[in-house]
């Protein structure tokens, strides 16, 4: 077999919308930072999202950007049919050798019209699933049977986690021969911040310098499950006048979240300040990192705390169990028990040694396997890889 001929390679990235979120963050970067002599990137997506004025800050050019109106999230017959129909059009029209998508909603709708549109390589990235096992039986059965339906058509299959691998496998999504391990990716230079003054960064959210600070970071949706942090934050400022306890992000949950809080009377120490550019420093200025998510990855912001050398207490969801070694680098606790979670972030922030010796754990498995950089370049070998394995001659059938 010739190897491909060495001129730039058409990859469309598709993913549904672009929120702030780390599968979004990680897949503009890899768009962003696809070798420019190598491969031509184009992004489609759907409209709205937090991140959309990042990108139209980008310079005029390469990247180019294609918005499908009827991309979104809700499951709607009509949208679907239409956002389906303008990616094919996209496609058939740019005729990319690659599309690699991203998120439920677009790794359905995009990996359909990639086959339709005769793509010869369909890859997708699970930065976690659109079914769980607290879905009605018969909704999760559906959302399967279309998993399986598009795998078959995807010539790749990139997991972030080791557990998501393995709950992919479980339930029978592809053939084990097409996964790829790609780790979600950091800027590992960005992590820990340097020369931040933890005092300081306390006081400018309106707390007291000497403040314990409990601190987690995502969507305020119920994937995140930040109630349960406004619970572990009751139990642990009975006994901790000094802990305050934040919350960055935002989301549907936003308001409730707020008047519980309030209602608890954590008014002055549970804080919500929404999405911040300065996640760094405030992990620089945080004693433990807590996480409540129900299902996962590969959380990001984990991984972004642990690099920063923050002890972290996270329930024991998938992607979390590739991070967190209990008891050794941060505590994994089971899912649902609040009580667990707040004894051992009372643990944590009695006891300064056992922090520091968790938080330096943390650091030191956080290698280069997590680079955001590495990430792009593993994507880059792999699409290689499937397009010499796949003549032109042998690209998925063309619809009419």
């Amino acid at each position: 077999m010739q190897p491909l001929a060495r001129a730039r390679i058409k990859v469309a990235h598709i993913v549904t919308r672009l929120d702030l979120g780390g599968a979004q963050q990680n897949t503009l970067h890899t768009v962003k930072n696809l070798d420019p002599r190598r491969f031509e990137a184009l992004l489609v997506c759907g409209p709205g999202g937090s991140l959309d004025a990042d990108v139209k800050s980008w310079p005029a050019g390469e990247p180019r950007r294609f918005v499908v109106a009827d991309l979104v999230r809700p499951v709607s017959p009509r949208q679907d049919l239409r956002a389906f129909l303008a990616l094919r059009r996209i496609l058939r029209a740019e005729r990319p050798l690659v599309a690699h998508t991203h998120s439920s909603k677009a790794g359905i709708l995009g990996r359909l019209a990639a086959w339709s549109a005769g793509v010869r390589v369909i890859v997708h990235t699970y930065h976690g699933f659109g079914f769980h096992d607290r879905q009605p039986w018969w909704l999760k059965s559906l959302y399967v049977a279309a998993e399986r339906l598009c795998c078959a058509v995807s010539d790749a299959l990139i997991f972030v986690s080791r557990s998501n691998w393995d709950y992919a496998r479980r339930h029978h999504l592809g053939k084990a021969s097409r996964y790829a391990l790609i780790r979600s990716g950091i800027s590992l230079s960005d992590f820990p911040s340097r020369g931040c003054d933890a005092g300081r960064k306390k006081e400018s959210l309106g707390l007291p310098a000497q403040a314990r600070l409990v601190l987690s970071v995502g969507n305020l949706k119920p994937q995140k499950n930040p109630l349960d942090f406004l619970a572990a934050a009751r139990m642990v400022s009975a006994s901790r006048k000094d802990a305050a306890f934040v919350f960055v992000g935002d989301g549907p949950l936003r308001e409730r979240l707020s008047g519980e809080a309030d209602a608890a009377g954590l008014k002055e120490r549970f804080l919500l300040p929404g999405w911040r550019r300065d996640v760094p420093e405030l992990l620089a200025a945080a004693d433990v990192f807590v996480m409540t998510s129900l299902w996962e990855g590969l959380p990001r912001a984990l991984v972004e705390a642990m690099k920063s050398g923050v002890a972290p207490v996270c329930y024991a969801t998938d992607g979390v169990t590739d991070l967190i070694r209990d008891g050794v680098n941060g505590f994994a606790v089971k899912q649902g028990d609040v009580p667990a979670l707040a004894r051992r972030v009372l643990e944590l922030l009695g006891d300064e040694s056992l922090r520091r010796k968790m938080g330096e754990a943390a650091a030191s498995g956080i290698d280069e396997s997590f680079d955001i950089d590495r990430m792009v370049r593993q994507q880059e070998e792999l699409y290689l890889l499937l397009l010499n394995r796949q003549p032109a001659g042998q690209a998925h059938e063309q619809t009419p």
